[in-house]
C-alpha cells in the first residue's frame, strides 16, 4: 500500500530523458519569432554578452528584489577581490500586494536609508539591479515585467519597464539625482556573473530557492530572436525562464495527484509547473500531502494526524532538509518537528517512512532539475562547463549537490564534463558584475567616441589649411 501511494513520486531514467527531449523543444521554440509568442519556456535575450575580464574595478550599488527581502548593497570591486556591505529591508505584504508605486516608493525609500548611513549621497555610483521576476528584456537597462511569481501581485506593473519605475519613483522623492540604473538583470544571471568572475568556464546560472529557473550562454546565430548587434562576442545570455515548462500540458504524464493540488489551490493554477515540482515554496507541501495520504490509510501516526499536519504550507520546505539531515539511530531533530505539529504518537517507523517520503520529494526535485542542466550542457556542447548554483534549496538541502552531480552525470553526452559551483551572493555580486562591464564598455564606447571626434577635428584642420 504505501508503495502504491508513494511510486508516482520514483520515476524512471527514461521519464526523466524524455522530460530532456521536451525540454529541448520547448528552448528552441522560445529561441524562434515564429513560436515566441506561445512559447512556455520563454529564452529571453538578456543582453548580457560578456562574462567579467578580472579588469573591472570601483564602487558599485547593487539592488536585489526577488522575494520578500529585498536588498541594497555596496559592493567594491578589485580584480578579483570583492568586498560587500549590505542590508536587508522587508516588503511587507500590504506592499507585496499593493500598486507599483508603493512598491518602487518603498524601494527607492530604502534605497535613501542605505545611502544615508554610508553617507553616499555626494557619489555617482552605477547601478545593477537583480529583479527576479520574468521579465523580457529589450536593452540591457530596460526590461518589462510579464508576470509576477512567488506571491507578488501589485497592480500597474506587469507589461511596464520595471527600471523606468524604478528611476520614476527615485524622481518623486527629488533628493537622489545621482542615482542611475545601467542594468537590471535576474537572479540566474547573477549567480552566472558571479561564478565567471573565478571561473571562466561558467555557462549556466542556475537557482533553486523559492522557486527556480536557470540560464546559459547561447550563440547569437540560434537567436532567432535576436534583434542586437552581431560584433563580438557573438554571444548572449539567455534567461529560459524555465518554471513555466509544462505550463501547456507536455509534462502531464509525471504530475501525480499532490502536484494537482498544489497547482489546483495555487495563486497562479496552470502556471509554473516545473518550478512547482522541484521549488522551495512548493517541496515541503508536496510532503506534507503525501504524508497527509499515508496517515489517511493508517500507515502513519496509527491514523490521528493533527490540525498542523492538515494545514496547507504548514509542513515547511525546510523540514525536508531538516529530516533528511537527521542522524537515523535517534531521529532527535525528526520527533521535535513531529512534537511542533502536535503529533501525539510516533514511532521509529514512523519517522523512517516520513524520512522515506522527504527523500523522494527532494530527489524527485534534484533530478527533474538535473534533467533541465544536462538538457542545457548538451545542448551547448562545451567540453567543459561549470554551473553557477544559487538558492536556499541547494545551499541547504544535505544532499541536493551530490543527487545532481550523480543525475546529471548520468544524462549528460559521454564527452562533455561539468562542475557545479557554489554561487556566493549572486544577486548581489552579480548585479555589481554586470553594471560594471556595462560602465566599462560604456566608457570605452565613449572613449572611442572621442577619439573618432578628434580625428574628423584634425582631419577638418588639415583640410582647411591645405586650402
Amino acid at each position: 500500500m504505501v508503495e502504491n501511494i508513494l511510486k508516482p513520486l520514483d520515476l524512471t531514467d527514461d521519464r526523466y530523458r524524455k522530460v530532456m527531449d521536451l525540454l529541448k523543444q520547448n528552448l528552441d521554440e522560445g529561441l524562434h519569432p515564429d513560436t515566441h509568442a506561445n512559447a512556455n519556456v520563454k529564452c529571453f535575450p538578456t543582453y548580457v554578452r560578456s562574462v567579467p575580464d578580472g579588469s573591472e574595478n570601483g564602487d558599485f550599488l547593487a539592488l536585489d528584489l526577488g522575494g520578500t527581502n529585498f536588498r541594497v548593497l555596496l559592493i567594491n570591486l578589485n580584480g578579483q577581490e570583492v568586498t560587500m556591505e549590505s542590508k536587508i529591508y522587508i516588503i511587507p505584504q500590504h506592499i507585496m500586494l499593493g500598486s507599483g508605486d508603493q512598491l518602487f516608493d518603498h524601494i527607492a525609500d530604502c534605497i535613501f536609508k542605505f545611502m544615508c548611513d554610508h553617507k553616499l549621497h555626494d557619489r555617482t555610483l552605477p547601478l545593477g539591479f537583480t529583479f527576479s521576476f520574468p521579465c523580457r528584456q529589450v536593452g540591457l537597462d530596460r526590461a518589462i515585467l510579464t508576470t509576477w511569481t512567488k506571491g507578488f501581485k501589485c497592480d500597474g506593473v506587469e507589461g511596464r519597464d520595471i527600471v523606468e519605475l524604478l528611476h520614476a519613483a527615485i524622481q518623486r522623492r527629488g533628493d537622489m539625482k545621482n542615482v542611475r540604473c545601467l542594468a537590471v538583470i535576474n537572479d540566474t544571471v547573477g549567480a552566472l556573473m558571479s561564478c565567471a568572475h573565478s571561473d571562466r568556464n561558467c555557462a549556466i546560472g542556475l537557482i533553486l530557492g523559492t522557486g527556480t529557473n536557470a540560464c546559459y550562454i547561447e550563440e547569437l546565430s540560434s537567436v532567432k530572436t535576436w534583434d542586437g548587434d552581431y560584433n563580438d562576442p557573438k554571444q548572449v545570455l539567455i534567461n529560459t525562464e524555465w518554471g513555466a515548462f509544462g505550463n501547456n500540458g507536455c509534462l502531464d504524464f509525471i504530475l501525480t495527484d499532490f502536484d494537482r493540488s498544489i497547482d489546483k489551490h495555487s495563486i497562479n493554477p496552470g502556471k509554473q509547473i516545473y518550478e512547482k515540482m522541484i521549488s522551495g515554496m512548493y517541496m515541503g507541501e508536496i510532503a506534507r500531502l503525501a504524508i497527509e495520504r499515508l496517515r489517511k490509510h493508517n500507515l502513519l501516526f496509527e491514523g490521528e494526524g493533527s490540525y498542523h499536519l492538515s494545514t496547507r504550507g504548514r509542513f515547511y520546505t525546510k523540514y525536508v532538509s531538516e529530516i533528511e539531515g537527521d542522524d537515523v539511530d535517534n531521529f532527535t531533530v525528526t520527533k521535535q518537528i513531529f512534537d511542533e505539529l502536535e503529533l501525539a504518537s510516533h514511532t521509529e517507523q514512523d519517522c523512517r517512512l516520513v524520512r522515506h517520503v522527504c527523500s523522494l520529494v527532494s530527489k524527485r526535485a534534484a533530478y527533474l532539475a538535473s534533467a533541465g542542466i544536462a538538457c542545457l550542457l548538451n545542448k551547448m556542447g562545451r567540453k567543459e562547463a561549470t554551473v553557477g548554483v544559487d538558492g536556499s534549496l541547494y545551499r541547504f538541502h544535505p544532499f541536493f549537490h551530490d543527487l545532481m552531480m550523480e543525475k546529471i552525470s548520468q544524462l549528460i553526452r559521454p564527452n562533455l564534463s561539468f562542475k557545479l559551483m557554489l554561487s556566493h551572493d549572486g544577486s548581489g555580486k552579480g548585479a555589481a558584475l554586470v553594471a560594471a562591464v556595462a560602465a566599462r564598455l560604456e566608457k570605452k564606447e565613449q572613449e572611442a567616441q572621442q577619439q573618432a571626434e578628434v580625428e574628423i577635428n584634425q582631419a577638418m584642420k588639415n583640410s582647411s589649411l591645405e586650402v
